[in-house]
């Protein structure tokens, strides 16, 4: 498995470089939306073996989990063997140890072959990051390494029936029982839920508010842990999602991650990333959105000329180019920010995320608009681009949260 950062930044090794991987299915668009402009050399080569992942793993099989709501697992494992499990974990315990940047640059590059899967392994990855970077060397030490080769996959269990974005006020608790936690309560629109081994819950275990809130880790099979049914989406149908209920669940106290009352602010912290994250998934498949668009415009023609020569659809490709440009350095900025520690890193992250998932999503919309009525059919991509694009605009955290962030970081004193 190529876990090291000194394996990873020398080009993937000389097998990767020539495994069938390295033949290029898609080709990318010219250099004024090319999605490797201004990288450096390992950031470009990080790119390339993610990107060369997605056409031979994940694109082939987009339309087909799309259709059976099939959970790729084994094709995530595959990803894990390249060191996809534990992106930016410490290499203590067999983490990759890169940066937040690359993160972004490996989630884009995934997402150009299918979104869903990739978003999948961005909320395992944050998961694992939280467990590497708050929790004990126990629990770091027992499941970094399982995380890492996805031998055991995990779940991130915030929301609440009762609590989306006010997610402080969650009602879970967790009440002490000598060295065990009870817990009870419910979490909704959990992805992986079911199928997912380790669940990182947030739970009460003090009084209202943020500084009541504690991180813990449950594993599936655990008596009283029990699942929903599989919601019925309108994207992301290729990952379960349900419900998760806690009757009774016994839990050891060491399956605390990092100190009691702190777990919303571990919580926040996650979600800086998980931001980032996510509106990488929106540039991987706004990219292949206006790729499409492009080819279809070049091929379609009408009144005996293609659409592309049409100044309508020259404007309308012009303004989708632009709309993805913006979005990917306001993306790649606020990275840049967690990497740096920056103060402002949250307002960043979140003013990334509400511009990408919202210009991202509208350039999917106008790439079916360039396709007409063949756009409309599922026998064209950009139309499972767009919906699964959709929900980014609201999980980890909704577009009018990002802008509650921003504009608190703008007025404070």
């Amino acid at each position: 498995m190529l876990s090291r950062p000194s394996l990873i930044r020398s080009a993937f090794s000389a097998r990767a470089l020539l495994s069938p991987l390295a033949v290029p299915r898609r080709t990318l668009l010219t250099s004024v939306v090319d999605a490797k402009a201004g990288l450096s050399e390992q950031e470009a080569e990080i790119f390339d073996l993610a990107k060369r992942f997605a056409d031979a793993e994940l694109a082939p099989n987009m339309r087909r989990w799309d259709e059976t709501g099939e959970f790729p697992v084994a094709t995530m494992r595959k990803a894990a063997e390249l060191g996809f499990g534990s992106i930016y974990c410490s290499e203590e315990f067999g983490g990759t140890g890169l940066t937040r940047l690359d993160a972004s640059l490996i989630f884009e590059a995934l997402s150009t072959g299918c979104v869903p899967t990739t978003a999948f392994l961005s909320i395992h990855n944050m998961v694992a990051w939280m467990i590497d970077t708050f929790g004990s060397h126990e629990l770091r030490e027992k499941w970094i390494p399982q995380l890492t080769h996805m031998d055991k996959i995990a779940s991130y269990c915030l929301t609440e029936p009762s609590s989306g974005s006010d997610a402080a006020s969650m009602e879970t608790t967790a009440k002490r029982d000598g060295d065990h936690l009870i817990i009870n309560g419910s979490k909704a629109f959990i992805s992986g839920a079911g199928t997912s081994d380790l669940y990182l819950v947030m739970v009460r275990t003090g009084g209202a508010g943020a500084k009541g809130v504690t991180s813990v880790l449950v594993e599936k099979g655990t008596p009283g842990l029990s699942f929903g049914k599989n919601e019925e989406k309108i994207g992301w149908k290729c990952q379960p999602t349900r419900v998760v209920t806690f009757e009774d669940v016994r839990v050891p106290v060491s399956n605390i991650v990092g100190e009691e009352g702190k777990g919303f602010t571990y919580a926040m912290k996650g979600l800086n990333g998980g931001r980032v994250n996510i509106a990488s998934c929106s540039l991987g498949g706004a990219q292949s959105a206006l790729q499409a668009a492009v080819d279809y415009a070049g091929t379609r023609t009408q009144f005996k000329t293609p659409l592309s020569g049409f100044q309508n659809t020259q404007f309308k490709l012009a303004e989708m180019a632009m709309k993805l440009t913006a979005s990917r350095l306001m993306v790649r900025n606020a990275a840049r920010a967690i990497d740096a520690g920056s103060p402002s890193a949250a307002a960043t992250c979140a003013m990334a995320k509400a511009y990408a998932t919202e210009e991202c999503f509208q350039l999917c919309d106008d790439a079916i608009q360039i396709h007409g009525g063949y756009g409309y059919l599922n026998d064209y991509p950009v139309g499972q681009y767009m919906r699964d694009l959709r929900v980014h605009r609201i999980l980890e955290g909704t577009s009018e949260v990002m802008r509650m962030i921003v504009a608190r970081e703008i007025l404070k004193d």
